[in-house]
């Protein structure tokens, strides 16, 4: 920056930008107040360029800096690993914790959840409502893509009077106090279900067990229904679930016997065996959950 004078004759003073209290220049033509623009806009571009120095100065330490306080960091860490194979900066060894203690938690208040199964094993437990309705709601029942159509519907404390075979002597024997049963019917094809109840699990898949082999429960007309499986083959099945045994009696409306390759009725056994599972197990957890919030 070149020395501006400051009026005729005066003494020259040199006009800092960033010095305080320092003079404005003005031209060298008298006193008439008139600004030197050329010098003032000299003046601005140098101040300009000074704050871009300064501005680039400082963001380039400040980037050193940072990186060197990085660098030290990792230095630092892997220098003493590497140095004495011990970490550093630790307190005492009495007061360091051992690695091989295990955390302690204390016990929660919350009790562990209710076991559905509990609830429909023994008749103490398992004391909500029922029915024919309850294990057999509605008017049809869908099955994936099969809708089955709900025909009649029979409940008995006369468990041998709907049983055929071997199980009447295996249902007497085992303590059976009731026998409820529903047909459902898809094409050609129909089913009864029929759900033996007993006083405890034991019961019950001792009946599964003994009923594996020429024992059904009698297939149930009626509803538009006509007779069927009373002479022609047809498909059985057991099993068991807590006090429950259940089974199932499937064949065709039109008398003929049912053959391996005929999938439409083994579908039906399955289907139907699943669904009546379903209903005594969603018994339970009903029951489960209604006792869980007492």
């Amino acid at each position: 920056m070149r020395p501006m004078s400051y009026g005729q004759g005066g003494p020259q003073s040199q006009w800092d930008p960033w010095k305080p209290n320092s003079q404005q220049p003005w031209t060298n033509g008298g006193d008439d107040g008139t600004p030197d623009w050329a010098a003032l806009a000299e003046a601005s571009e140098t101040r300009n360029k000074r704050r871009k120095l300064l501005f680039i100065g400082g963001g380039a330490l400040a980037t050193v800096a940072v990186g060197t306080a990085v660098a030290l960091a990792v230095v630092s860490a892997n220098g003493d690993n590497h140095a004495s194979g011990n970490p550093t900066n630790l307190p005492a060894s009495a007061s360091v914790p051992s690695g091989s203690a295990t955390p302690s938690f204390a016990p929660t208040s919350a009790p562990p959840p209710l076991d559905p199964k509990d609830f429909i094993s023994s008749s103490k437990k398992d004391t909500a409502p029922l029915s024919a309705g309850t294990l057999f709601p509605g008017t049809q029942l869908t099955m994936g893509d099969t809708v089955y159509k709900k025909g009649a519907t029979a409940d008995t404390t006369s468990c041998a009077t709907a049983a055929g075979g071997k199980l009447p002597k295996i249902l007497t024997a085992n303590g059976c106090t009731r026998l409820i049963r529903a047909t459902y019917t898809h094409g050609g094809v129909a089913a009864t279900v029929g759900v033996a109840v007993f006083d405890s699990q034991a019961e019950a898949t001792k009946v599964k067990a003994q009923a594996a082999k020429n024992a059904m429960v009698r297939a149930l007309p009626g509803k538009g229904v006509k007779d069927f499986c009373n002479a022609a083959v047809c498909l059985t099945t057991t099993n068991a679930v807590g006090r429950y045994a259940y089974f199932t009696t499937v064949g065709f409306t039109d008398g003929k016997n049912v053959t391996g390759k005929d999938t439409q009725v083994f579908t039906t056994g399955t289907n139907l065996q699943d669904f009546i599972f379903n209903q005594i197990y969603r018994r339970g957890q009903a029951q489960a959950s209604a006792a869980a919030n007492q």
